[in-house]
């Protein structure tokens, strides 16, 4: 074992089609309470939570999605090490290589464990074994990743070749070779002699990526490390350079490094891996009833078999399906055969080309004070629920042509309305007319609920003037 705690690298991209509607590209699958309470970020983060072994995580994730991150790391009395934002999404190579030259600059030979925040695992004792072998191997300089002992001929991953075991390092075999994702002849005959699913989890010292990656891909690594050197404090945030991270080349560690690489070494892990990348894994995933039915939510289902049956709005009522899937969020309903659902895909593309909202973005839309979601909107009006968290704070703005109209449905308010402080409770209303400075506070210990009404020319546009240079933060 190294002689500092482990820093697990947690990657947090992604555009969230293949579980749409309920991932998309505002909130995807990570940032998703998709299998209990917690997200599967949550549960990444917990599997590796700061003990002896761990140090706190460094978290590398979209731009976008940096609220959304913070608040739920905070949830969990998680403060990581770092949370670097990427101005563009560049695969995971560069990822990796911002996160190993941070770690080098404390200290080169850093252990780093690099996990996606989108994936699950089931036995997790099994997993601190494998973390374990991986880690003697890494000390020794070894590139080393995790190999899952498949289940299934499945054609969905790409695989790993495992070679003979390296001597004196217990768990750790060499690697004989990758290969990309086979059809199903190839997957059955690579099942047969023993190789591994790639799940794209790594361990290794930070200096001895560095030291392959000056080798194998120079230019990746400089554009890296001018975008750290350019990079920006942003609140809690790290912000990247847009212009020189845009020239690192997109591609993954395994490209970039692992199949080129002398020093590679591959852990095989039975450990209840899946990268959740369908509605039909989530269906093999949850617990079933009698009738082989997961059911999420409020759902009521008769004469239906095996079937993934999730409402996170109104009531989904099943009627003699069998091995299909129905989601239900607040604006979209997906129906599918389970063996259907990869097309998904093309439903989102579809979606794009015709510029549907319900393609990227969900109905609440998440802000660092909480969040809100659009009620009806119209030529010259919009209507929306307003959520702030307890210390929720919505900074000094003006809206430059429409009149907003605040109704407090639960919690208590504070309102700053030009010169005027107002403290609102539940039922207690005020106008705000357009072009006026306003502020507005959660007062409460409890979350802050308001109904919004605006009205006038721009209703519901972002035509609202932050004030006092709080662009950033708001």
């Amino acid at each position: 074992m190294p002689a500092s705690p482990i820093t697990p690298v947690i990657l947090s991209g992604g555009t969230g089609t293949r579980l749409w509607p309920l991932s998309r590209r505002d909130v995807p699958k990570q940032l998703q309470p998709l299998m209990g309470e917690r997200t599967l970020l949550q549960e990444t983060a917990l599997r590796v939570a700061p003990s002896d072994r761990y140090a706190p995580p460094l978290v590398v994730c979209n731009n976008e999605h940096r609220f959304i991150v913070a608040e739920q790391l905070r949830a969990l009395g998680i403060v990581p090490r770092e949370i670097v934002l990427e101005p563009v999404g560049r695969n995971t190579a560069p990822a990796v290589a911002v996160a190993a030259l941070l770690l080098a600059r404390r200290d080169p030979k850093a252990a780093m464990l690099v996990l996606a925040s989108d994936h699950a695992i089931g036995d997790v004792a099994a997993f601190e074994t494998a973390v374990g072998h991986a880690a003697d191997a890494a000390a020794a300089d070894r590139l080393v990743t995790f190999g899952i002992a498949p289940t299934r001929p499945e054609t969905g991953y790409g695989y790993i070749e495992r070679g003979a075991p390296l001597d004196g390092e217990a768990g750790v075999h060499a690697i004989a070779g990758f290969a990309e994702k086979p059809d199903p002849d190839e997957a059955a005959r690579r099942i047969a002699r023993g190789d591994l699913w790639n799940s794209g989890m790594f361990l290794f010292r930070a200096s001895a990526y560095l030291a392959e990656l000056e080798r194998l891909a120079p230019k990746l690594l400089a554009a890296c490390q001018n975008a750290l050197d350019a990079a920006v404090r942003d609140l809690d945030f790290l912000r990247l350079a847009r212009e020189p991270f845009a020239l690192a080349p997109a591609v993954a560690v395994d490209v970039a490094v692992m199949e080129k690489t002398e020093r590679g070494a591959v852990v095989p892990a039975d450990i209840g891996w899946s990268d959740v990348g369908s509605w039909s894994a989530l269906w093999e995933l949850g617990a079933k009833d009698a009738d082989g039915n997961v059911v999420l939510g409020d759902v009521v289902a008769q004469g239906t078999v095996d079937c993934y049956l999730r409402s996170n709005g109104p009531l989904v009522a099943a009627i003699g399906l069998e091995r299909h899937v129905v989601v239900a969020t607040g604006d979209v309903v997906l129906v599918a055969p389970r063996d259907e659902v990869q097309r998904v895909r093309d439903v989102v593309a579809a979606l794009e080309r015709q510029e549907r909202p319900e393609a990227l973005r969900h109905a609440e839309v998440f802000r660092p004070w909480g969040w809100f979601r659009t009620l009806a909107t119209g030529p010259d009006f919009h209507v929306k629920r307003v959520h702030l968290d307890p210390g929720g704070r919505v900074l000094l703005r003006k809206h430059r042509h429409a009149t907003q109209h605040w109704v407090v449905a639960d919690g208590r308010a504070r309102v700053t309305l030009g010169d005027d402080i107002r403290e609102l409770a539940v039922g207690q209303e005020i106008s705000i007319p357009a072009g006026t400075p306003h502020a507005l506070d959660n007062a409460g210990d409890d979350a802050l609920e308001i109904v919004e009404v605006q009205t006038g020319r721009h209703a519901g546009r972002d035509a609202f003037e932050r004030l006092a240079g709080q662009a950033a933060a708001d």
